[in-house]
């Protein structure tokens, strides 16, 4: 597996998404504004609605903007069979009759990519499955919710 070829796709995934709350925020703070979202009386709250709304897309913006620096800053880290898993790490997990790819980010989890016919899915250290990987190494198990066990088969 490409591992930077996998962490470029979710810099692009978050960049997307990242561009996609910028218009929409931009788009709500135009209506927060226009003077036709003026209130009528004192029920009338679109304006108001609006500038929440705007607000609450300019702070996801915001720290989808803060995850796409921090997935750039891992281009450079490299991990080898004998590694343990750390927030940069491509990690593939076996299990009886599955597998499943897992990329350690360091934000935005839940962020799934697609490579060479994969899924991989970000995970964070504080995640319970996170939890459960950092620090492991090749070899070792983990038991997902299901109740499954898996065995770390790769650390990229």
């Amino acid at each position: 597996m490409n591992k930077q070829e996998v962490l470029r796709k979710i810099v692009e995934k978050l960049a997307s998404e990242l561009d996609l709350y910028l218009r929409a925020a931009r788009t709500a703070a135009a209506e927060a504004t226009d003077p036709q979202s003026k209130a009528e009386n004192k029920y009338d709250t679109r304006g108001l609605e609006a500038s929440y709304l705007a607000r609450g897309q300019s702070r996801q913006a915001a720290e989808i903007e803060n995850s796409v620096i921090l997935f750039r800053g891992l281009a450079g880290k490299a991990f080898t069979e004998g590694s343990p898993v750390d927030v940069g790490a491509l990690v593939q997990l076996k299990g009886r009759k599955s597998h499943a790819w897992y990329f350690m980010g360091p934000k935005s989890g839940g962020t799934e990519v697609e490579h060479g016919g994969e899924e991989i899915t970000v995970i964070t250290p504080p995640s319970p499955l996170g939890t459960q990987l950092m620090g492991r190494k090749v070899g070792d198990r983990v038991k997902m919710p299901s109740g499954e066990e898996f065995r770390v088969a790769s650390v990229e």
